[in-house]
């Protein structure tokens, strides 16, 4: 296969017994060899040039595909034995990020002092293969693609108040209640937010006016804090101020599911061995957290 691939690419015998290092003669005899096994003629020879035949085309399609796996695959056993080396560019939601995937970033960079990386936090969904990403955390359900996902636990989305603002304007018992409560948005810029509930298994779509709009949810954390009204923010973005008793939890009962937490990758980077050694760290990292994984 690699011979008559070889002669296919260089467009004679002649060529592919260079790039091969094989004699003319071994060339041939391979290439005839390929054909009798097969019984169908692959090559049209001429003086001047090679040409395929109707088979032969369809043939080098599939024998390609099959040394590229093949390749590939030695590839990734060469680098299963290396020392992870390079730059790495990682990506993550910008609070996640702080809390649960740079500690992870550090024990690994740590532990292999020959990678560089990158980490890219941000709150916006980047493109893996158009940003030169090797690895993302994404918050969410995942469209359709190409890339591999490992799911590594999930979060709320949860509406939090301060004590303050509770006890001075009361604690709304359902979601229509809210439009008469001080709200604050995180989500985007936008004269109207609208918040989304479950209702006795039944999806309830809240139109409100936000008095605060932000686009940071570091922001808006403080804001409700300092009892400027009720947010809506992810879990993970809210537990310690909670367990400090700084914001309350509020129409726990009207919450949507819980959102997925993944770590996506290329899959042509798993051959990488800086790539797969940071993403069984991440993963075992997140999978750790009982702030992911509730028991």
């Amino acid at each position: 296969m690699r011979v008559f691939a070889s002669v296919a690419e260089e467009g004679g015998f002649a060529a592919a017994s260079r790039k091969l290092d094989l004699s003319p003669a071994a060339v041939t005899r391979a290439v005839v060899a390929l054909e009798e096994q097969l019984g169908a003629r692959l090559l049209q020879r001429t003086t001047r040039n090679v040409r395929f035949t109707d088979a032969g085309r369809q043939y080098y399609e599939n024998v390609r595909a099959i040394l590229t796996s093949i390749a590939e695959a030695n590839e990734a056993v060469a680098e299963s034995n290396a020392t992870p080396r390079g730059t790495l560019s990682i990506t993550a939601p910008v609070m996640f990020g702080r809390m649960f995937v740079m500690p992870s970033v550090i024990d690994y960079m740590q532990r292999y002092p020959q990678v560089k990386l990158i980490a890219h936090l941000v709150d916006r969904v980047t493109n893996l293969v158009d940003e030169g990403m090797d690895v993302a955390i994404r918050i969410g359900h995942l469209p359709d693609s190409g890339l591999r996902a490992i799911k590594v636990g999930h979060v709320r989305r949860v509406l939090c108040a301060s004590p303050g603002y509770l006890d001075k304007f009361g604690s709304p018992e359902h979601p229509a209640e809210l439009a008469e409560h001080s709200i604050i948005s995180s989500s985007h810029v936008s004269p109207q937010t609208e918040w989304r509930f479950n209702a006795e298994k039944e999806a309830l779509l809240v139109r409100l006016d936000p008095r605060l709009t932000v686009t940071s949810n570091d922001a808006a954390l403080s804001a409700a804090v300092s009892g400027l009204g009720i947010a809506r923010l992810l879990s993970y973005q809210v537990w310690s101020e909670v367990e400090k008793g700084s914001l309350r939890l509020i129409l726990e009962a009207y919450e949507e599911e819980p959102w997925p937490v993944h770590v996506v990758h290329r899959e042509d980077k798993l051959g990488s061995s800086k790539v797969r050694s940071f993403i069984d760290n991440i993963v075992d990292s997140l999978r750790s957290h009982t702030k992911l994984n509730p028991k």
